[in-house]
């Protein structure tokens, strides 16, 4: 089975263990399209070369890097040339220049295309993103959703084709792993990682902290136009020497971050065009053994199940109670820790994820794959 995935989300090296777990499956021939980096409001993200065995990884250029709806990869066909696949994954919205773009090399070259879509809010967009929308959602042999909302979404916009939830990247158990030393102190560490920006409510979260008695600290990770205005706000509501930021860092840094934190909170809002949509770093947290809290916004209740607490999004005494009872009860911090553990490992693992999608590729070639003759 000849697979070609053209995917920007695969720069992020913990993310290629996810790869790595597809190529080891039976008659399993993997290669995977990335562009050298991807530029967007967190700065850019360059390629990194983490996890790479079983499988190529190939780097070919874009066109309007950075600009999601019409980035394209102009030297894209000369990968299908060589490849011949039997099945493209296109890990792109519908409504993008580059899905269409691979979508149409696939039919070119007799191959079984399939799309993956986060977008859980029903939006109808303006010609001609309406037009490359529907051209794809017509030729697609499957579609991978992020979450349950966004198959109703595409419900909703005409596709009748065959649709499945998946997570995209799930996490690497031992990469994402609890450590070793037990936390002591009376400072309650508190973590945020994630983009800077007005959805992720990160101003709810500060509030929600200046009002919580006893020693905290805040780590802020990321980066996003959001910055300058936190820290402004932290200095109003003095605490600025509680919270600290720290730019964007590497993935394969994440893990030894958040086991410094007692709980890593996750505060996001539903707003006109966006509603969280998966919340990645909420099962990063979890595999650490990190307790959670996250908003009810979007997905993340069904992603956190019993393993975290959920409040009212945009409800900042709610999201101080549930801190108030983290930080006051250990004990409670720690089934948490344990809960999260155990849920990753039964529905979040890359290995898992890697399953399931593969799962999809017999599915649409018949459970046998086809050879170029056929």
């Amino acid at each position: 089975m000849r697979v070609l995935m053209i995917s920007k989300a695969c720069l992020v090296g913990s993310y290629q263990r996810k790869l790595e777990e597809l190529a080891r499956l039976p008659d399993m021939e993997l290669t995977v399209v990335v562009p050298p980096y991807w530029r967007d409001e967190r700065g850019v993200i360059r390629l990194e070369r983490a996890h790479t065995d079983g499988y190529e990884l190939v780097v070919e250029p874009l066109v309007f890097n950075g600009h999601f709806h019409v980035h394209f990869y102009p030297r894209l066909a000369r990968q299908f040339q060589r490849i011949q696949p039997d099945v493209v994954h296109i890990d792109e919205e519908p409504y993008n220049l580059a899905t269409a773009q691979a979508m149409w090399l696939a039919r070119k070259f007799e191959a079984r295309p399939l799309f993956f879509t986060w977008q859980n809010i029903l939006r109808r967009y303006p010609p001609p993103f309406s037009w490359i929308e529907q051209y794809n959602l017509r030729r697609a042999a499957f579609a991978i959703a992020g979450n349950a909302d966004a198959v109703t979404v595409l419900r909703s916009k005409g596709y009748n084709g065959s649709a499945r939830v998946i997570p995209q990247f799930g996490v690497d158990p031992e990469l994402f792993s609890p450590g070793d030393a037990e936390k002591t102190g009376e400072t309650f560490n508190v973590g945020y990682v994630g983009r800077l920006v007005m959805e992720k409510g990160v101003n709810d979260l500060l509030h929600a902290l200046a009002g919580l008695s006893g020693p905290w600290q805040l780590s802020i990770v990321g980066s996003g136009p959001l910055r300058q205005s936190l820290e402004t706000e932290a200095r109003a509501l003095n605490v600025e020497d509680r919270v600290s930021f720290e730019e964007q860092i590497s993935s394969l840094q994440i893990p030894a971050h958040l086991r410094r934190l007692d709980v890593l909170v996750l505060p996001s809002r539903t707003r006109p065009n966006w509603k969280e949509q998966f919340g990645r770093v909420l099962v990063e947290a979890m595999s650490c053994g990190i307790a959670v809290i996250g908003s009810d916004c979007g997905e993340i209740p069904r992603v956190i199940g019993e393993a975290g607490l959920v409040f009212p999004e945009g409800d900042v005494e709610a999201l101080r109670d549930c801190l108030a009872r983290l930080r006051g009860d250990p004990a409670l911090r720690a089934e948490l820790g344990r809960r999260g553990r155990a849920r990753v490992l039964a529905h979040y693992t890359q290995a898992q994820v890697a399953a399931q999608t593969y799962a999809v590729y017999r599915e649409i070639l018949g459970h046998i794959p086809m050879s170029k003759s056929q």
